[in-house]
């Protein structure tokens, strides 16, 4: 016959569940989510984020281009990619402002961002 008690091992070092629970924080919360504002200047196109959205519009920098070497396919999430094959050349260039985790390619009249982490930047 067993008894409503279990006996554990007696030379657990873990503390008890009640002493491992964290403090309340709820009231430092606010309660009402808030949304970013970013300030803009009515009438004054902000460049970086438009050449950035629309890079097909971007004219590449009159120096700063290099050629690169794509190690991996690359697939385009949406207009704003360039679709990559592996083993292919393109002119890439990088835009002020642009995540420095991308990159502008160039096949021919192909314009779209590519990330760096594909590519072997070359000379």
């Amino acid at each position: 016959r067993f008894s409503g008690t279990f006996v554990g091992n007696a030379e657990s070092t873990s503390p008890p569940p009640a002493a491992t629970s964290p403090p309340a924080v709820a009231a430092t919360l606010p309660a009402v989510p808030t949304i970013p504002v970013v300030p803009t200047i009515v009438g004054v196109p902000n460049t970086v984020a438009e050449s950035v959205l629309n890079p097909n519009e971007v004219k590449p920098p009159a120096s700063g281009t290099r050629k690169a070497r794509v190690l991996y396919d690359y697939e385009a999430a949406d207009s704003t990619e360039l679709a990559l094959l592996a083993d292919e050349m393109i002119t890439v260039y990088s835009l002020p402002g642009m995540d420095p985790d991308w990159l502008i390619g160039e096949r021919g009249n192909q314009k779209g961002k590519v990330p760096v982490t594909y590519l072997e930047l070359l000379s």
